[in-house]
């Protein structure tokens, strides 16, 4: 049913005014006034939005953490309220509120509970359709991103419903449209926010991410970049360039795909603000011998072992041997010199890092 018929049915059934919002707050439905009313729910009402000092109040009042109806005390000119949450599993999708003047009975209360669970549905749907965020939401998460905008962490907290935790930063690669399926699963199952980019997507999760446990949130052919968690929605600009750089060795380095992490990058996280330009000139000259490049990256991969090195490609010694000598040879550089081993191993992961060769 839609929000609006739904909202006005449970107003009429209880006999009180009955008012909907989303989860940031903002006025979604509300039925005619038909009993007390406060300044609130008018200013509610003629604003579209719950002025921002009551929002702060009902906040500490505990609505963000309530998986039931919770009673919230008139004070000051406000009218007592039942405010229930309107949950789809665990995501928060938006807040019932009714005047609890006269105070409700728990048969009505439950009542407005089961609502609660019809319009949850409605919202879910609506939520998807519109891409989740608002417009004011992109923005604010844009700017956090950004790192140069120290209010737009806060404008997420106060006005985007975000909670003040640690936070984590992923980076999604993939298909356009695989990537945006991704985005919006993902943020029915966590806490999050999100943000669509030319040629990635961004979830600024809530809390602490187990790599181990992203998998299970996309379906279809992406990569993820983990970043570290970081102790507030400020800092999120750190994990985001940990994230990205996370989720180009996913998509460019064998083994790191599906989902890798900031913390588990080893050599390329050495190699994050390293440019292309300082990969050896010899590396550069034998890039376009396919077979030489995968036979040097293997023979470095297992310290310089020849015998590994035959096992791992099942080439003959004799074979192995003349293409090391072809290696030698296009880079000019010495394999039995451990500074010059290293600089081509380097050059080498930066080359892969930057997409020169698969």
């Amino acid at each position: 049913m839609p929000l609006q018929p739904a909202v006005d049915d449970l107003a009429a059934s209880l006999g009180r005014p009955v008012l909907l919002e989303d989860h940031a707050q903002s006025v979604l439905a509300y039925s005619e006034q038909n009993g007390p009313m406060d300044d609130v729910r008018r200013d509610s009402i003629l604003r579209r939005h719950t002025p921002r000092d009551v929002r702060t109040r009902f906040r500490r009042a505990g609505i963000f953490e309530a998986r039931g109806p919770l009673r919230v005390p008139g004070s000051s000119g406000v009218l007592p309220r039942v405010c229930v949450p309107v949950r789809h599993r665990d995501r928060l999708l938006g807040f019932l509120w009714l005047i609890d003047e006269p105070a409700m009975p728990d048969a009505e209360v439950e009542r407005a509970e089961e609502s609660a669970a019809g319009l949850a549905r409605t919202l879910l749907h609506d939520v998807l359709a519109a891409g989740v965020t608002t417009q004011r939401e992109q923005a604010a998460v844009a700017r956090i991103l950004s790192g140069d905008d120290p209010e737009a962490a806060q404008i997420l907290v106060d006005e985007g419903g975000f909670p003040p935790l640690p936070v984590t930063v992923l980076v999604v690669r993939g298909p356009r449209e695989t990537v945006a399926d991704g985005l919006l699963a993902a943020r029915l199952k966590l806490t999050t926010r999100h943000l669509a980019r030319a040629d990635h997507g961004v979830l600024v999760c809530a809390g602490r991410v187990n790599p181990a446990d992203v998998p299970a949130l996309f379906a279809g052919q992406v990569v993820v970049g983990v970043g570290d968690t970081r102790p507030s929605l400020s800092a999120a600009a750190d994990s985001y360039a940990e994230a990205m750089h996370a989720s180009l060795v996913a998509s460019r380095v064998p083994g790191f795909a599906p989902v890798a992490s900031w913390a588990s990058l080893g050599v390329y996280r050495m190699l994050a603000a390293v440019p292309a330009e300082a990969i050896h000139a010899g590396v550069r000259r034998l890039l376009v011998f396919p077979e030489l490049v995968g036979t040097l990256e293997t023979y470095l991969d297992l310290a310089g072992s020849a015998v590994d090195t035959s096992k791992a490609l099942r080439l003959h010694r004799t074979t192995l041997y003349y293409r090391l000598q072809r290696v030698a040879e296009l880079t000019g550089m010495n394999l039995k010199n451990g500074d010059e081993r290293l600089t081509l191993h380097l050059s080498l992961k930066l080359a892969r890092l930057h997409g020169l060769f698969q």
